[in-house]
């Protein structure tokens, strides 16, 4: 079974050394929801999710150390606004980033396709730090592939993580460690497509 989710990952680091990946999804098997993913400076992963179904799903296709079952609300604009009982980050969208424009032009049919993905991996891990563009997951019994469409760097963020403020935007550094590759190192938003195949038996 292949399992697509269409929408955006944000992807940010902080001053503090606290990582974010927001997973804002406008179609999937599970209708519109979003998620965050949080590794603090000692490496704890948690998974704020907005219901149980979920929390299992994703959780059984990443890593995490523990899964937090809360209501998540993403409001998109030039500056989005995610808030949660445990969470509160906004960011501002800034230009383009370079790799936006060869994304473009491939026609979607080809983008969408796991040869693709598989083939355009390497250069993904070159052009921006801690990309992958295809891999293994939910140990070893899914594979799963992004086709990016667009990518926004940030410009600015600020968020507070269970009463303790975050800092400032920064890098995505050290990589975060939830699957088997990485957001950007250089905060950005992106629009794809996620793909979910579990392995043929």
């Amino acid at each position: 079974m292949t399992r697509s989710f269409t929408g955006h990952i944000a992807g940010l680091g902080t001053t503090s050394g606290t990582r974010l990946v927001l997973g804002h999804w406008l179609t999937s098997p599970f209708g519109s929801f979003a998620d965050v993913m949080v590794e603090e400076p000692d490496g704890i992963r948690t998974l704020v999710a907005p219901s149980a179904e979920l929390g299992e799903f994703v959780a059984s296709t990443y890593t995490f150390d523990q899964v937090v079952v809360e209501p998540v609300e993403v409001v998109p604009g030039p500056v989005w606004r995610v808030t949660t009982p445990s969470l509160t980050l906004s960011f501002a969208v800034g230009a383009r980033h370079p790799v936006a424009l060869p994304l473009r032009l491939v026609p979607p049919p080809v983008g969408r396709s796991q040869a693709w993905a598989r083939a355009v991996d390497p250069l993904a891990r070159r052009l921006m730090r801690g990309v992958r563009t295809y891999g293994s997951a939910g140990n070893g019994d899914r594979v799963e592939w992004y086709a990016a469409r667009d990518v926004h760097r940030l410009r600015s963020a600020s968020a507070r993580w269970r009463g303790t403020d975050l800092g400032d935007l920064a890098p995505v550094d050290p990589p975060v460690r939830f699957g088997f590759g990485s957001a950007p190192r250089t905060p950005t938003l992106t629009h794809l497509t996620s793909y979910v195949a579990d392995r043929a038996q």
